[in-house]
Parts: C-alpha cells; sequence; structure tokens
C-alpha cells in the first residue's frame, strides 16, 4: 500500500467500522476505532438535542484527541501503516450540525487549538450511501438510541461532510457504498485494495464498485 496512515469517513451506519477492521486485518495494520460507547452524553442527546448537543460534542473532542495523540504519537509512522475509522475534523462537522451558533464558534476555537496538534492522513476514505441505506444500516446494528434517526439529521451531516471535503481539497476516495458489501463481496474489498495500491494527487477520487 502506499499509504502508512489512511482514515475511513462516512455518515452514520455508512460502514466505516467494518471497512476498517477489514483493511487493518488485510495489511496487519495498526487499528484506530472510535469509543463512542463511552460518551455517557450519547443516549441522552439523542433523547434531548439542545440540552445535551454541547457536552456530547466536547466528550468526543476530547476522547478522539487523546485516542489520537496517544496510538499515533508513540507510532513511527513509516514503520506501521494505521488504519483508523475516523477523522478528527469530524468533531468541527458534528458540532456544526448539532450547534447552536454562539455555542459553536464557541466550540470551533477550541477545536483549532487541539486541531494543530492531531497528525492528519495521508489518505482519506469516505463512504457515502443515500439516506435510506443509512437507515437500513442503523436498523440493522440496532443501537437502541439510533432507532428513529431523523432522515433530515442525516441529509445534513452528508452535506456537511461532502461540502467540507471539496472546499479543503483532501485526498479522498469516495465510494459509493449503496450496493456494498465488503464482507462477502470479494470483488468489492479487492476494488478497495487496487485503489491503495495507487499515488493520488489532493482532490476527490471516485471508486466504482465492481
Amino acid at each position: 500500500m502506499k499509504y502508512n496512515f489512511v482514515t475511513i469517513e462516512g455518515n452514520i451506519g455508512a460502514g466505516k467500522t467494518t471497512l476498517a477492521g477489514l483493511l487493518s486485518k488485510h495489511f496487519q495494520s495498526k487499528l484506530i476505532l472510535e469509543e463512542f460507547a463511552d460518551n455517557p452524553f450519547l443516549p441522552k442527546f439523542y433523547q434531548n438535542p439542545e440540552q445535551f448537543a454541547f457536552p456530547v460534542e466536547l466528550f468526543f473532542m476530547a476522547e478522539r484527541y487523546k485516542q489520537l495523540k496517544d496510538m499515533l504519537h508513540t507510532h513511527d509512522m513509516f514503520q506501521q501503516i494505521i488504519i483508523s475509522d475516523y477523522l478528527f475534523t469530524k468533531c468541527l462537522l458534528f458540532a456544526k450540525v448539532n450547534l447552536p451558533e454562539e455555542e459553536f464558534r464557541l466550540y470551533q476555537k477550541l477545536f483549532e487549538i487541539i486541531h494543530a496538534q492531531i497528525i492528519q492522513p495521508d489518505l482519506l476514505i469516505y463512504l457515502h450511501a443515500p439516506v435510506n441505506k443509512l437507515q437500513e444500516n442503523i436498523k440493522k446494528r440496532n443501537r437502541s438510541y439510533e432507532q428513529g434517526m431523523p432522515d433530515e439529521y442525516l441529509f445534513n451531516l452528508q452535506e456537511t461532510y461532502t461540502q467540507y471535503i471539496k472546499q479543503h481539497n483532501i485526498k479522498t476516495l469516495f465510494v459509493d457504498t449503496t450496493n456494498a458489501d465488503f464482507i462477502n463481496n470479494e470483488g468489492h474489498f479487492n476494488a478497495i485494495l487496487e485503489a491503495l495500491d495507487k499515488e493520488y494527487e489532493p482532490g476527490q477520487h471516485y471508486i466504482t464498485l465492481p
């Protein structure tokens, strides 16, 4: 593979963790998975977003920073491949959707201070799926607090992600995962492996699964 640090991103239910795990196993790499279950504010946020949006986002940012700092700064990036199932900038993107303007400005100031200390990935793989597919996946994994998530919320997150990636000219592989099955369809997974063996210029590049 041409890259030492690869991050997989996408909307809620896009399949980030599944693909990250498969790639990590294939390359025998270090794997960084988001520890969302440790956030005590998350179930409360889904019940009352206005009251718990700021603490849920602040907790996520602190935990992601600690995890990435510990994992990335204690490994030689030139000796071992690292696969992550989240981009640290995800903190800012979710906060933009979830927080009112004044709270978001405060959060953004904190984010900018912390973000400067984080090593950025060599390549971003963005998994894109339509909202109806995301809802199917959310129902299948059956996390109680996620059930009943509004389509509009997923649409807003999708738009926020894609706008950010395009505006910042990030080296990104866009993968349409509408019909993707990386576990059972060897051709789908091999398409990702083949893409990771190529060098890309900054910008958006699109992968078509067979």
